[in-house]
């Protein structure tokens, strides 16, 4: 059987894939990779449906040998500057590895996950499902220890028809984030104070949710609550503190604080790669209505631009 022997995790290794969807109402959110289009990348490089399973590595520092036979590998997401015994090799490329050899994962330069694929796809138990770890709830494989060996799957009759993907690079600096306003903005004494501040991102933010640092928005009913009501990934809630939460692949199935915008899907896989201490803008995607359905205009602070 051939196997990734780990040898070294970095800060937080955890295998994911697409997650474990249509279980809210027993409390179980969806989880999967934090970033799935860099996951899908890594599953297609290596001929891969997307739904195979790869490691989703935090800021780098992953070792593994390969151990009982050769296989194909591809790393995506945050550039990591990956090595085969020393030996680099590029990030958004496939690369053939020997048995015995060890691949090494560096810290990256932009971006806070990484993915590795391998021909075949991770093989671990599923739970409900799915092979992928939620951090919130602990359902699922646990995150990598040094020791552990993760079987490789039998692959596809296909093969990979590309030897590197042009990926465009990640933000260094400042992530610019789109969302859908509502639906609980009308909370909220100034819902535009959301795109008019320069958010900083939390060192406490994890797969649940990114929080953000900066002005606190203020609550127009502050000793009122409402009721817990379902929650999205992507969903962007102002707690009683006033910073706002952007929700994460692990997020709670519910939740009582109001939502004052939620990311467009094209953005949500941003979120995985903001690192702590990184700047967040966020824009409008469409104009934010005022009560009665009429759209605020530009001169009541919309930003159109």
């Amino acid at each position: 059987m051939v196997t990734l022997e780990i040898l070294r995790t970095g800060p937080f290794a955890v295998v994911e894939d697409l997650g474990r969807p249509g279980l809210a109402h027993l409390g179980v959110s969806r989880s999967g990779a934090a970033d799935r289009s860099a996951h899908k990348l890594a599953n297609r490089l290596v001929a891969n449906p997307d739904d195979r399973a790869t490691v989703e590595v935090t800021f780098g520092g992953l070792c593994a040998r390969v151990r009982g036979g050769d296989v194909d590998i591809a790393v995506t997401g945050a550039d990591t500057d990956p090595t085969v015994d020393g030996i680099e090799f590029g990030t958004n490329s496939i690369h053939h590895v020997r048995a015995g050899q060890v691949i090494t994962l560096g810290t990256p330069r932009a971006g806070l996950r990484t993915y590795l694929a391998v021909r075949g796809g991770i093989c671990v138990e599923p739970v409900l499902g799915s092979c992928s770890y939620d951090v919130m709830s602990a359902i699922g494989p646990p995150p990598l220890r040094a020791g552990d060996r993760l079987a490789i799957g039998a692959h596809t009759d296909d093969y990979p028809e590309l030897d590197q993907a042009p990926v465009a690079g990640i933000a260094e600096h400042l992530v610019e984030l789109r969302a859908v306003p509502g639906p609980r903005d009308d909370w909220l004494v100034d819902p535009d104070t959301l795109v008019h501040t320069i958010w900083m991102a939390s060192d406490r933010s994890d797969r649940v949710g990114m929080r953000l640092e900066g002005r606190p928005m203020q609550h127009r009913y502050p000793d009122r609550q409402l009721p817990s009501e379902g929650t999205t990934r992507g969903a962007i809630q102002v707690p009683p503190n006033g910073l706002p939460v952007i929700l994460g692949p692990d997020h709670p199935v519910t939740g009582g604080y109001p939502v004052v915008g939620v990311l467009t899907d094209e953005d949500i896989d941003k979120v995985a790669q903001v690192r702590p201490g990184q700047y967040v803008r966020l824009h409008w995607a469409r104009p934010r209505c005022a009560a009665g359905g009429r759209p605020v205009s530009s001169a009541e602070g919309w930003p159109f631009s």
